[in-house]
């Protein structure tokens, strides 16, 4: 039987589009230590834990279930994939009024070129007002003030390999700072996105955070003066010496989401998503959201965040959006509101604002 050129072309997009899957289900199979290592949570063993604060109000609001979903600027933190799938260039700013009086801000850019692929630049902070230094000796403070603050910068790049399936790679640069140390590191984050025929063209995200170097302080505050030989008299006593810190892991994070519409018009539309995370630092959990549509005008958010994860505080979350793409023409903006409920640390409130043009 002679086969024509367009069925070999069918047959090989197939090929690519099934091994891109199976490169999914690869990406989150467990090795035997991560089976052994089941009933360790490893909380508080990892450092820039600041890299795990959602952003976004959409993500936040649909309960951080947006793995598969990654359609805004906020996707070069959730899916660098996404972005690969975006129609115009975005400029996103998001605030979070996070836990403790801190604040956590991320800003980012994409820009579409073509054939070449998608590129992204973010950066991502996360500070706090001066603190008093209190010593044992002066507990009411010592008179001087301290700070302390996270920062992320990072560069990204994505491409549509397919009609179907996107990848992308995000490099970034991290830095930990409270009063006089420090401490850097680089990572890398991977993402894919495949669309399926099933369900209505259920999506499948995957995305691999946070793989890279060990931290470790450094700075003035770990130096020290020890006499040489305190046994003899007028030895020196001001031989310096520092005091070396460990190094600490970054927070490795596998995600793998699922989302499709479940409803979908020309006016509106509801998706339904969920996210299963495995993460380095923690048990196994769910992250579940919904979003319903009018008019590509109104959004509404729904979702539960640490799904089965023991000891989680909270879970619940809303959110609303409007964009102004439904009214004008040309360059689009979108503001987007969420709420979080964080059980004893009360809550948190999400703002972001994009542009499209």
């Amino acid at each position: 039987m002679m086969m024509t050129e367009a069925t070999i072309t069918i047959l090989t997009r197939k090929h690519r589009e099934a091994l891109c899957l199976m490169m999914l289900f690869v990406l989150s199979a467990e090795s035997p230590a991560q089976t052994l290592a089941k009933n360790v949570s490893n909380a508080g063993t990892t450092a820039a834990t600041f890299l795990e604060i959602p952003v976004g109000a959409a993500a936040v609001g649909m309960g951080g279930a947006f793995v598969s979903l990654a359609n805004d600027g906020s996707a070069l933190y959730w899916n660098v994939a996404g972005s690969a799938l975006l129609p115009k260039s975005e400029v996103i700013i998001v605030h979070t009024n996070w836990i403790a009086d801190s604040k956590f801000d991320f800003a980012g850019l994409v820009l579409p070129l073509g054939s070449f692929g998608t590129l992204g630049f973010s950066l991502t902070s996360l500070s706090m007002g001066d603190m008093k230094v209190r010593t044992v000796e002066m507990p009411d403070g010592t008179g001087e003030f301290f700070s302390a603050g996270d920062l992320a910068g990072a560069v990204s790049y994505s491409r549509t390999l397919t009609d179907r399936f996107a990848v992308g790679m995000t490099l970034k640069y991290i830095q930990q700072r409270i009063w006089h140390e420090s401490a850097s590191a680089f990572a890398v984050d991977i993402g894919t996105l495949f669309r399926t025929d099933l369900f209505g063209g259920m999506v499948i995200g995957a995305s691999l955070s946070n793989f890279g170097t060990r931290m470790q302080m450094a700075g003035r505050d770990t130096r020290y003066f020890i006499r040489l030989d305190p046994s003899k008299t007028g030895s020196n006593d001001r031989i310096p010496s520092n005091i070396e810190m460990d190094t600490w892991d970054l927070p490795l994070l596998f995600q793998l989401g699922v989302s499709t519409d479940v409803v979908k018009s020309d006016a509106n539309r509801w998706t339904v998503t969920v996210d299963a995370l495995h993460p380095s630092d923690n048990y196994e959990s769910l992250n579940v959201g919904t979003e319903v549509v009018f008019e590509e005008f109104l959004f509404l958010r729904g979702g539960y965040k640490s799904l089965f994860l023991n000891d989680a505080e909270g879970g619940m979350s809303f959110g609303v959006g409007v964009k102004s793409s439904a009214l004008f023409s040309g360059p689009s903006l979108s503001f987007d509101y969420a709420y979080r409920d964080f059980g004893r640390l009360v809550n948190i409130q999400v703002f972001s604002l994009s542009i499209r043009f």
